[in-house]
């Protein structure tokens, strides 16, 4: 696997970070990338920028897409951030019936296209993103009927693999684990999850870091993705360096 090159979709938060690991412990040389797509916590950029430089990737990409054009979302709009929702709804967030308002239309399916244009750009075979269908908020592009589907796409249509050259192949390597799953995987790995952001609604926060007189922000711990990330490192048996 030396010197096999993947492309690692890296938004900066527990998943991507995880996934990232498991791509450098295999061996890859690895190209991240990263999306400001108008997100309402585009601080999770910042994250991603420091993971990759942490892991000291080959190339860590960041491309603007104007999703908040498109709207829809509760990441990209004016609509609210949902919160505790668990407490509403399934104790694990899996409501098929009810996908939140912080689904992004179309995102994985953006962004997964933008890096494949990436690998075939690179001729990387590997596509890692850090889905995840356990413990999750009900987004239909977090599937596996969905990854596969894409895979069979970008064999279709691309022409490095037309040609015979490369055929992709998505990974997906938390797909099936829960959050306490993968942070325990991840701390067998080594990953500094004091690097990481998952908060949909940072809150700005009025105590002054030692190296900043600007404020900082701070998780709003009621939105799925705080709700889920505190859930899994409990479960885990660990604590969360955020909190």
């Amino acid at each position: 696997m030396i010197g096999k090159k993947a492309v690692v979709l890296l938004s900066g938060g527990l998943d991507s970070a995880t996934t990232l690991a498991i791509a450098n412990a295999e061996g890859y040389e690895i190209y991240t990338i990263s999306f400001n797509y108008g997100q309402r916590h585009k601080i999770e950029l910042d994250a991603s920028r420091r993971i990759a430089d942490h892991y000291r990737v080959k190339q860590h990409l960041v491309i603007d897409v104007n999703l908040r054009d498109v709207g829809g979302s509760a990441l990209t709009s004016s609509i609210e951030v949902p919160k505790d929702r668990a407490k509403k709804t399934d104790p694990k967030l899996q409501t098929k019936t009810q996908i939140p308002a912080t689904y992004v239309p179309a995102r994985n399916t953006i962004f997964l296209s933008l890096a494949l244009a990436w690998a075939e750009t690179l001729k990387a075979s590997d596509i890692f993103i850090g889905v995840n269908a356990i413990d999750y908020s009900g987004y239909p592009d977090c599937r596996p009927e969905y990854i596969q589907a894409f895979e069979d796409m970008a064999n279709l249509a691309t022409k490095i693999s037309v040609e015979g050259e490369i055929r992709f192949k998505i990974r997906t390597p938390l797909i099936e684990l829960s959050k306490a799953e993968l942070i325990k995987k991840g701390n067998d790995l080594g990953v500094d999850y004091s690097l990481t952001w998952s908060c949909y609604d940072p809150q700005v926060s009025s105590q002054r870091t030692q190296d900043s007189e600007h404020a900082r922000f701070i998780p709003c711990g009621k939105c799925d993705s705080c709700i889920l990330r505190a859930k899994g490192f409990m479960e885990a048996g660990l604590s969360d360096p955020l909190a």
